[in-house]
């Protein structure tokens, strides 16, 4: 069948060379790589320039235009297969990476829409910081039968192609780097639970994350999800979905909660999660909608 990866990065040259071999050094038959460099500086250029001399599979794209999911926008656009796997510039893939999306989709044939686990490097143990992950204990499909929930992690997911024809790109308003900060992922699976498709959960498609924050940086980190999420939920909810208008009073009650009973535990930063929330669903009135499509208008 074939498959296209992609990577986004920006000014990360000390990662983004091993995350690149990793993927090229997958066993699958016939697949690519793009990675799409948002740098402001050449050093990522000059981290890949010898493989991508060297291994015709690898397609790099430098683009000035800022945005997570402008990103990947511009990576699926200019990429061929039917079947895109994303993973970060901080993340290690195993060499059965792409084969295992492969088989997940043919065991799934239903499903347009794949998230994998994103695990914890056993050299990372114990170290200071804070290490996002995803678990997936068991396989399992979000659809109209099972209900929505918020889950999934950009380090590890993957889709068919078709499925960005029927329900449109990724909100370039939301997403690292673009106003709105974050939650693009999380948009594009409701978008995609609304048009009446299904989104696999499937844990053997797995990836390493070496992308560890430092405890001095994760209130920002825990911010910036706050006001993705805000927008997300707010976006829909502006759409009329009572749906997205239930989820946020759940998401708003719950980090009510969390922000006082967290830090009498010892484990602070619910607040600076829920005072983003609440910027996100105030900053989202700063943008028009294209209520057809769900998808903000960018100023």
């Amino acid at each position: 069948m074939g498959i296209s990866a992609v990577i986004c990065t920006r000014n990360r040259h000390e990662t983004i060379g091993r995350a690149v071999q990793s993927v090229l050094n997958n066993d699958y038959p016939d697949f690519d790589l793009t990675v799409v460099d948002q740098s402001d500086t050449d050093l990522t250029w000059a981290a890949l320039k010898e493989v991508a001399g060297q291994d015709g599979r690898l397609h790099y794209i430098h683009t000035s235009r800022a945005g997570l999911s402008a990103a990947y926008n511009l990576g699926i656009a200019n990429s061929q297969h039917e079947l895109l796997a994303f993973t970060d510039d901080d993340c290690v893939a195993p060499p059965h990476w792409l084969q295992n999306i492969e088989q997940a989709f043919e065991r799934a044939q239903n499903c347009d829409l794949l998230y994998g686990q994103v695990l914890a490097p056993a050299e990372l143990d114990g170290a200071a910081g804070v290490l996002p992950t995803l678990a997936i204990s068991r396989r399992a499909i979000i659809d109209r039968r099972s209900h929505f929930r918020v889950f999934g992690m950009g380090a590890n997911f993957a889709a068919r192609r078709e499925l960005f024809r029927a329900v449109g790109p990724f909100d370039e308003v939301l997403g690292g780097g673009g106003a709105l900060r974050s939650s693009q992922d999380f948009d594009l699976a409701f978008r995609v639970y609304r048009a009446g498709r299904s989104i696999l959960l499937e844990p053997d498609v797995t990836v390493d994350h070496y992308g560890l924050r430092s405890d001095v940086d994760w209130p920002k980190t825990m911010t910036a999800y706050g006001i993705g999420d805000g927008g997300f939920y707010m976006k829909h909810v502006r759409c009329g979905d009572l749906l997205a208008a239930r989820l946020l009073t759940a998401c708003l009650i719950g980090q009510t909660v969390r922000s006082v009973v967290k830090p009498l535990i010892g484990r602070p930063h619910a607040t600076e999660y829920l005072r983003g929330v609440l910027r996100g669903m105030a900053d989202s009135f700063g943008f028009g909608l294209d209520r057809g499509r769900r998808l903000y208008l960018a100023r």
